[in-house]
């Protein structure tokens, strides 16, 4: 499932440094929230639907490390977007 573009927009608005930024960490995280918020919607109505699941843990693992490349590196960031994102 991809974001559609207003999607895409708002959290790059949201959480970018510029206009066109899609590279930063808190923009990728935006992403990958977005997504796993989707996936679990799917999951909850589709339990036996393991690909998806798998897919979901796969997200959720990639999230994690950019978080903690994030707290790592800037960790007055991470708590505005953890804060932001209710993780």
């Amino acid at each position: 499932m991809a974001l559609k573009k207003e999607q895409t927009a708002e959290i790059i608005k949201k959480f970018g440094r510029k206009s066109e930024d899609t590279g930063s960490s808190e923009v990728q995280i935006g992403f990958l929230t977005e997504r796993i918020n989707e996936l679990t919607v799917h999951l909850n109505t589709h339990k036996k639907d393991f690909s998806s699941r798998r897919g979901l843990l796969k997200l959720v693992a990639q999230r994690r490390k950019l978080l903690n490349y994030l707290h790592k590196e800037n960790e007055a960031k991470y708590k505005e977007i953890s804060q932001s994102l209710g993780l």
